[in-house]
């Protein structure tokens, strides 16, 4: 196992420009304009199923930066990946901001509740990728979102995202 994947199943190879298109083309689409270019980089890699032939990943020179739902084929962030959105982004896009009281917990990749939320970009929707920050706007974690932006500020129990994976997801806790 490399990079959480079982590679006796997956090859590695740099994208065509074809390919780095396409996959651009998707997180613009899926994310905001632009968000292709920030999110995966001209020397990134593609992780390919041996099976089926079709993209599952794509690794950057830190790591996995996104993978592919392949039923959809949509991008499911990783922490990199949102770092890197977050870095381009404007605030409130993308974003989930939780009370300062919670954000370790999500750094450590503990799941986000509604009561804990204090403002949600008001265009997200049910399933989207959201970036999980702080008051002071530092991203804690990625994830995807349950409940729709009203319900979250109107409920005050349940879950509101699923972390995907929080800042010291692997361990190291330094700011």
């Amino acid at each position: 196992m490399i990079l959480g994947f079982a590679m006796e199943n997956l090859l590695v190879e740099k994208p065509s420009q074809r390919l780095l298109r396409r996959l651009r083309a998707i997180a613009d689409y899926q994310f905001f304009l632009g968000a292709g270019e920030a999110l995966i980089p001209d020397d990134s890699k593609v992780l390919i199923s041996r099976n089926t032939g079709r993209v599952r990943a794509i690794v950057g020179e830190e790591g996995i930066i996104a993978t592919i739902r392949a039923s959809d084929y949509r991008l499911l962030l990783r922490f990199i990946g949102g770092a890197a959105l977050h870095r381009v982004s404007r605030f409130p896009t993308m974003r989930v901001v939780v009370v300062d009281e919670v954000a370790d917990e999500i750094r450590r990749g503990g799941n986000l509740f509604a009561r804990h939320v204090l403002y949600i970009d008001e265009d997200l929707r049910p399933w989207d990728e959201v970036l999980i920050v702080d008051e002071s706007d530092k991203l804690c974690g990625v994830g995807r979102l349950l409940l729709s932006p009203r319900e979250i500020l109107y409920f005050t129990k349940g879950v509101a995202a699923i972390t995907r994976e929080g800042k010291w997801w692997r361990g190291k806790e330094e700011e």
